[in-house]
């Protein structure tokens, strides 16, 4: 099935090239202008105080990050260009296929600030998460699999974080309760 997904949207690549160049920029270019999207609001959107969310923000792309290479490691696929005829529009070694690193680091940037600092801009950014994760299939580098894996490393990093900061605020509660 993670093939015929593939092939149904890679299949229509190669075919119009102003539609192809969108999906080439957006594969290759549009993670930055999350990442800077990410940044502006938050310098806009941050009381002053409240410091923890750019390192809860940078704690869960580090964690999603390394959870991804992780699970490359153990689930080493190839790339649809290696293993398929496919139209690969862009570039890209063939390494490990799963998960996605672009859609790792987009879920996760899109999941934090969702959860650390606004909704709407966490909505706005898991579109153009979307929109990356698609163009990697349809550009021919990533099957939809790995999309979603990734997507699913991003948003598992920042609960990860989430509940770490529970327990250790439950721990600290723990302490202060028990001491004289």
């Amino acid at each position: 099935m993670n093939y015929h997904l593939f092939a149904l949207v890679n299949g229509w690549a190669g075919s119009h090239d102003p539609i192809d160049d969108l999906f080439e920029w957006a594969a290759t270019w549009l993670i930055f202008v999350m990442a800077a999207l990410t940044v502006v609001p938050g310098r806009v959107l941050i009381r002053p105080g409240a410091r923890t969310v750019p390192l809860r923000v940078g704690a869960s792309l580090v964690l999603a990050l390394g959870i991804g290479q992780a699970v490359g490691r153990l689930a080493h696929e190839p790339r649809p260009f290696q293993t398929h005829v496919v139209h690969q529009l862009i570039p890209h070694a063939a390494d490990a296929s799963m998960p996605s690193d672009h859609a790792t680091v987009a879920f996760a940037l899109a999941v934090a600030v969702w959860v650390f600092l606004s909704r709407p801009w966490g909505i706005a950014l898991t579109v153009l998460a979307t929109v990356i994760g698609f163009a990697r299939v349809w550009t021919g580098v990533h099957y939809p699999g790995d999309i979603a894996a990734g997507a699913l490393i991003g948003a598992a990093a920042v609960t990860l974080i989430v509940t770490g900061e529970r327990l250790a605020r439950r721990v600290r509660e723990s302490r202060r309760a028990s001491s004289p």
